[in-house]
């Protein structure tokens, strides 16, 4: 489904990433560890089109999105859906509006069903005129995640998505994501320093070490 290949990344002659070359598979969860530093986010912001590289493609569904570490797909084009750490909610928007933000194509009808269906996904049904500011972190993140499904991406991509989650909440959020992920048949890649993520929600594991992959 997903494919990098020779992905190179450095930095005031300084090498971040070496001959990445890795695949992703549909409906695939893959966890990419490595210590700070590794390289983890830079792979996700060249998949995404953030960043280009000395060398490197992406590929998905058979269709060449970068080539030789320049893009030819732009980042909004891709159908790459992204979460982070720190939710990247809009606290002067209400719910409704935030998940909204991606999908300003389709008419009000059509987004309203869209968002109904997100909400009653991430269990927070009947949430659209709250504020984000108002939530807990958990919920938070559930809205940032119905945010990055809304515009139907073929890979989800997370950064650490549960380390700002408080540790009581975690468990479900955790198992609720890894139903969200089968029920709309989203493939990901998670960042993750954490075991228990590992074991709940990877099919395999990643990691990088000195700028290359461990085996």
């Amino acid at each position: 489904m997903l494919k990098v290949e020779n992905l190179s990344i450095s930095y005031k002659n300084s090498s971040i990433l070496k001959d990445i070359n890795f695949s992703l598979k549909e409906s695939e969860i893959i966890a990419l560890t490595g210590k700070n530093g590794s390289g983890k986010s830079s792979i996700f912001r060249f998949i995404t089109g953030l960043i280009e590289a000395q060398n490197g493609s992406v590929i998905l569904n058979d269709k060449l999105l970068s080539k030789n570490g320049e893009h030819i797909v732009s980042a909004e084009n891709r159908k790459i859906g992204m979460v982070f750490q720190d939710y990247s909610l809009f606290p002067h928007m209400n719910v409704y509006k935030n998940i909204s933000f991606g999908i300003k194509h389709l008419n009000k009808n059509q987004r309203d069903k869209r968002i109904k269906k997100l909400l009653q996904l991430v269990n927070l049904t009947n949430f659209e005129k709250y504020f984000t500011e108002n939530l807990s972190g958990g919920e938070q993140q559930r809205i940032a995640i119905a945010r990055a499904l809304a515009p139907e991406p073929k890979i989800l991509l997370l950064d650490e998505p549960f380390s700002s989650i408080d540790k009581d909440e975690k468990p479900n959020i955790m198992k609720d994501l890894k139903n969200i992920l089968k029920t709309t048949k989203t493939s990901a890649i998670f960042i993750t320093h954490h075991q228990d993520e590992i074991d709940t929600l990877a099919n395999r594991t990643i990691k990088i070490v000195n700028g290359v992959i461990s085996y």
